[in-house]
Parts: structure tokens; sequence; C-alpha cells
């Protein structure tokens, strides 16, 4: 019975790492541009609940654009609930764009409405 747990206990060693770097591909910023970028529009749509939440605005230079916000518990904990903002508010976010133009996705590092600021990830804020 010994042996069999020395195999058991790598193998589900292997699966989870696997799982783990998975997870964190999926959930990184690979896909976003390394450049921090600041953009203002109207906000079309509000949605907050998982895997995350998201913004929808137009803004006047480039139509509409989805803000990807931190994950629920992150964006819970920079204050931004329910009632933080409601469709017609305008917002200033900076954050990440997509590699890929077409996508018309920012990844928002800090969004900013009524001058109240939401900062989602504060580790990667890089003020200009």
């Amino acid at each position: 019975m010994h042996h069999r747990n020395s195999l058991v206990r790598p193998f589900l060693a292997l699966v989870a790492a696997l799982l783990v770097s998975s997870a964190w591909a999926h959930h990184g910023w690979q896909w976003a541009e390394d450049e921090q970028t600041e953009m203002t529009g109207t906000i079309l749509d509000i949605y907050i609940g998982y895997p995350h939440p998201r913004l929808t605005i137009e803004t006047a230079d480039d139509g509409p654009w989805t803000v990807d916000l931190g994950n629920p518990r992150q964006t819970e904990d920079a204050g931004f609930v329910e009632g933080s903002a409601k469709v017609g508010d305008e917002v200033l976010v900076r954050g990440h764009r997509s590699k890929n133009a077409g996508d018309k996705l920012i990844k928002a590092v800090r969004i900013t409405i009524d001058e109240r600021q939401f900062l989602f990830y504060p580790q990667l804020l890089r003020e200009d």
C-alpha cells in the first residue's frame, strides 16, 4: 500500500500544478499591452458578477469598449459594488488595452467616477 501512495501523491501534485498554471494563464495579463493608457467614456452597461465584473462604455472617438474590472472580490474590496455607478455616468479608465486592437477590451487597474477612485490592482498602478 505504501508503494501505491508514493505514486498517487506525485500524480496529484502534477495535476494540481497543471490546473493552477492553466488558471494562471487564463487570468494572467499576457493578452494585454504592457503600457497603461487612459480612456474616458459614458457607461452603457454595468455587470457585477462572475467571472469578472465589467463595464461597457461609449467613447467619443472609438465607440463602445468593454472594461474588465478585477475579480468579484477585488472589485468589492476596491469599493465598487451595486450602486457605485449608473448607466450614463462618465468614467475615466486607467488600464491595459488588449494587444488585439479589434477586441476593444481594456483591463482596468483603476476607474474614476465623479472624482471617486476605485483601485482594483494597486500593485500595478503606474502614474505618468
